[in-house]
């Protein structure tokens, strides 16, 4: 279709370049278009994440480019990647599901903080925590649907994603995306429509997580399986590997 933003497949060649970049990804410096952190602006940004299946292998650059950034806890993740698996034999699929925190514009674990240690910044859109007002209640954790959040065992505080705010607020992209050797995240300023995210957005059609859940989440997915176990009808086989401590989806 026309109006629909293609994207070419990923040669050999690349996808290996792509590999021995992501090795190095500590060292890379991928900035973000300059509008989408302009002070000059005069309306506030609103980040959120695109991630397309269509080109995500799998890999867990992201996930393991994540741990090396914040230097994650054994067993704990800010960003992981599900092996969703289903059918039966010979008419089976296996596909992958990128999955952090949503950065919702109604976030349920900002109302339940009996404290204020979580809250959505007006300034962009970012859900944060600090560790220091954060009682560890776990408050936020029960009330967080996609189940992103987990106590950090060194600090004790309530930890997650947060869009790598230290990068972002220097201009670069956060360093799951920075990462991504097949470009399958895209990040970027929700409120400007001629953004790279907002285009394709615009242009694709996209899926949430829960969208029932009401929170309107802010990371979006092109191509996305959203079989769920729980909700599988009888007889049929589906199966998620989390690869995390917890190897099923809650």
């Amino acid at each position: 279709m026309k109006d629909v933003e293609t994207i070419s497949p990923i040669k050999r060649r690349d996808f290996m370049k792509g590999i021995s970049l992501a090795a190095a990804a500590g060292a890379s410096t991928v900035a973000l278009p300059k509008a989408a952190f302009s002070a000059k602006a005069n309306r506030q940004p609103h980040y959120g994440m695109l991630i397309d299946l269509r080109r995500c292998i799998g890999c867990h650059a992201c996930s393991v480019s994540c741990k090396a950034e914040f230097d994650v806890p054994l067993g704990a993740t800010r960003s992981w990647v599900e092996y969703v698996e289903k059918g039966d034999y010979p008419n089976v699929s296996r596909s992958f599901l990128p999955r952090l925190c949503n950065h919702c514009s109604k976030p349920q674990c900002v109302d339940v903080c009996p404290t204020g240690a979580t809250w959505k910044r007006k300034e962009d859109g970012i859900v944060v925590v600090d560790p220091d007002i954060c009682i560890g209640c776990k408050y936020c954790l029960q009330a967080c649907p996609y189940d992103a959040r987990f106590i950090n065992p060194v600090t004790g505080a309530a930890d997650k994603c947060d869009f790598c705010q230290h990068r972002v607020e220097k201009g670069l992209e956060p360093s799951c995306v920075n990462a991504c050797i097949g470009g399958a995240r895209i990040f970027g300023d929700l409120n400007d429509p001629s953004s790279k995210i907002s285009r394709m957005i615009a242009k694709n059609p996209v899926t949430v997580l829960r969208q029932e859940m009401g929170t309107e989440p802010n990371v979006f997915y092109i191509a996305a399986d959203h079989s769920d176990p729980h909700t599988a009808r009888e007889g049929e086989y589906i199966r998620i590997d989390t690869h995390r401590r917890e190897p099923e989806r809650r």
